[in-house]
């Protein structure tokens, strides 16, 4: 699973905040950074729980000043593992999501990889999201993209054009 959470994660940040200043790119990070932890372990752990995605936010919180650029950026990267968990369905194994206070998480597979062939349909939901993203930023113009590569802010081409 990889265009499913980039999606979901962009899209949901997108429709919320709607902040033309929100660096997105280490939200699409955040959002396969569970997998990219967990996958290789084999199963569902630390990555998945939600003491992990709280403490990169404490820490993003207490490393930098209040209204400042840095923790606009580093905001980000929490948002997006929150929104993994979230869009995983993570949080349906009490023993992972609540880890450490509930034990330990036991032999429980990442959700991503339990659902087997289902994650197709994901995918393609996901990609759907991202060409709608790309669409609406006017990220067929290379110049929008090498401003989005640069700052990482998405812009509605339909209230900001070029």
């Amino acid at each position: 699973m990889f265009f499913w959470f980039l999606g979901t994660a962009v899209l949901s940040v997108w429709s919320v905040f709607r902040d033309p200043a929100f660096d997105y790119r280490l939200l699409l990070v955040g959002a396969v950074l569970p997998d990219l932890i967990d996958v290789p372990l084999g199963r569902a752990g630390w990555a998945h729980s939600l003491t992990l995605a709280v403490a990169v936010l404490v820490v993003a919180m207490l490393t930098t000043r209040r209204r400042s650029a840095r923790r606009r950026l580093l905001l980000a990267l929490p948002i997006g593992m929150l929104l993994h968990i979230v869009w995983d369905g993570a949080f349906t194994s009490a023993e992972v999501f609540w880890w450490p206070f509930s034990g330990g998480w036991g032999d429980v597979e990442v959700p991503s990889v339990a659902r087997g062939w289902w994650n197709v349909p994901l995918e393609v939901a996901g990609l759907a999201a991202l060409a709608w993203i790309w669409r609406t930023c006017g990220l067929s113009e290379p110049a929008r993209r090498r401003a989005w590569l640069h700052d990482g802010r998405l812009i509605d081409v339909r209230i900001a054009p070029c």
